[in-house]
């Protein structure tokens, strides 16, 4: 699960009801230099139908997601998309023509002031898209989530992104257009931010429409902790300011946003561990809201 940087520290993670494998084969297909690179399935006798995908990375060059399956509590939405820049027309046409089969199209692929080939597509499966003609040197990496903030948490992207920025090293703000008094969308809200946090991309906006479009648990952001300590510090500074504990290491923050704060051990095991061993660690984590690596590690080696 290497980038193009390094480990990353934050991967979005897709939480499809029984289509994740499908929908991941279908990503490493249409974009360069992409890959699944584990799938574990869930076992028969679980609470989960057979088969199905319980835990599956996929890496869109150089950039990796996590998917699974599992009975829904919220379905994909607009309020993380994902900005893909390629560098060639052939390959933005490319790339949208297999993304809008039975799609949606809410922006058409189109030149803009500023772009000069660009589209915004929610796929078959329901996760959205932006399309992007642009050099990837001056991006950082070829997809890159965008968060959009809507509702209640309209006009809260500057503040998030700099609650974010100080919560991870290596973080740094690359640049913030705002709504002018001729554009839809409140004047001086952002329409647009580049970000980096922990070295990685990220870009948010305010919702520049009134309809609202909620942060939900079918995307969710992961971050691997190296130890109790990391686990403590993200989970108590996401949750600060008026953020809200779930079970199983995730939280909402502030502003709508689901994290998921997990210990590489839990990581390591998941991916690598004895399968009878792994299932004696996640009904401890069941049990748990914010994780505790001793207690993971009991349960593992009991």
């Amino acid at each position: 699960m290497e980038t193009n940087k390094s480990k990353q520290k934050i991967t979005p993670f897709l939480w499809f009801e029984d289509r994740a494998e499908e929908a991941l084969e279908f990503y490493a297909s249409i974009f360069p230099n992409s890959r699944i690179d584990f799938l574990h399935r869930w076992p028969k006798g679980s609470d989960f139908p057979e088969g199905t995908v319980r835990t599956a990375s996929i890496t869109l060059d150089g950039f990796t997601l996590y998917a699974f399956d599992a009975p829904p509590m919220a379905d994909f939405n607009t309020s993380i998309s994902f900005f893909v820049t390629l560098e060639t027309r052939d390959q933005v046409d490319a790339v949208w023509t297999e993304l809008s089969k039975d799609g949606k199209v809410l922006m058409d692929l189109d030149s803009y002031s500023w772009s000069p080939r660009y589209g915004w597509v929610i796929d078959r499966f329901g996760i959205s898209w932006q399309i992007n003609m642009g050099k990837i040197g001056e991006v950082g990496q070829r997809v890159c989530p965008c968060l959009m903030y809507s509702g209640d948490h309209k006009g809260k992207a500057e503040e998030a992104l700099e609650k974010h920025m100080s919560l991870f090293e290596g973080s740094s703000l690359v640049g913030i257009s705002r709504y002018g008094a001729a554009q839809k969308g409140n004047e001086g809200l952002i329409n647009h931010a580049q970000f980096e946090l922990a070295g990685q991309t990220f870009m948010s906006m305010d919702n520049g429409m009134d309809d609202e479009v909620p942060f939900n648990e079918s995307i969710s952001l992961y971050v691997t902790c190296r130890d109790q300590g990391e686990v403590d510090h993200f989970w108590d500074g996401l949750i600060q300011g008026g953020g809200a504990e779930a079970q199983c290491g995730w939280l909402k923050d502030p502003y709508g946003t689901l994290w998921q704060i997990v210990p590489d051990f839990l990581d390591e095991k998941i991916v690598q561990g004895d399968p009878q061993k792994v299932e004696q660690m996640m009904q401890a984590v069941y049990k748990m809201k914010k994780i505790n690596v001793a207690q993971l590690k009991a349960a593992y080696n009991q």
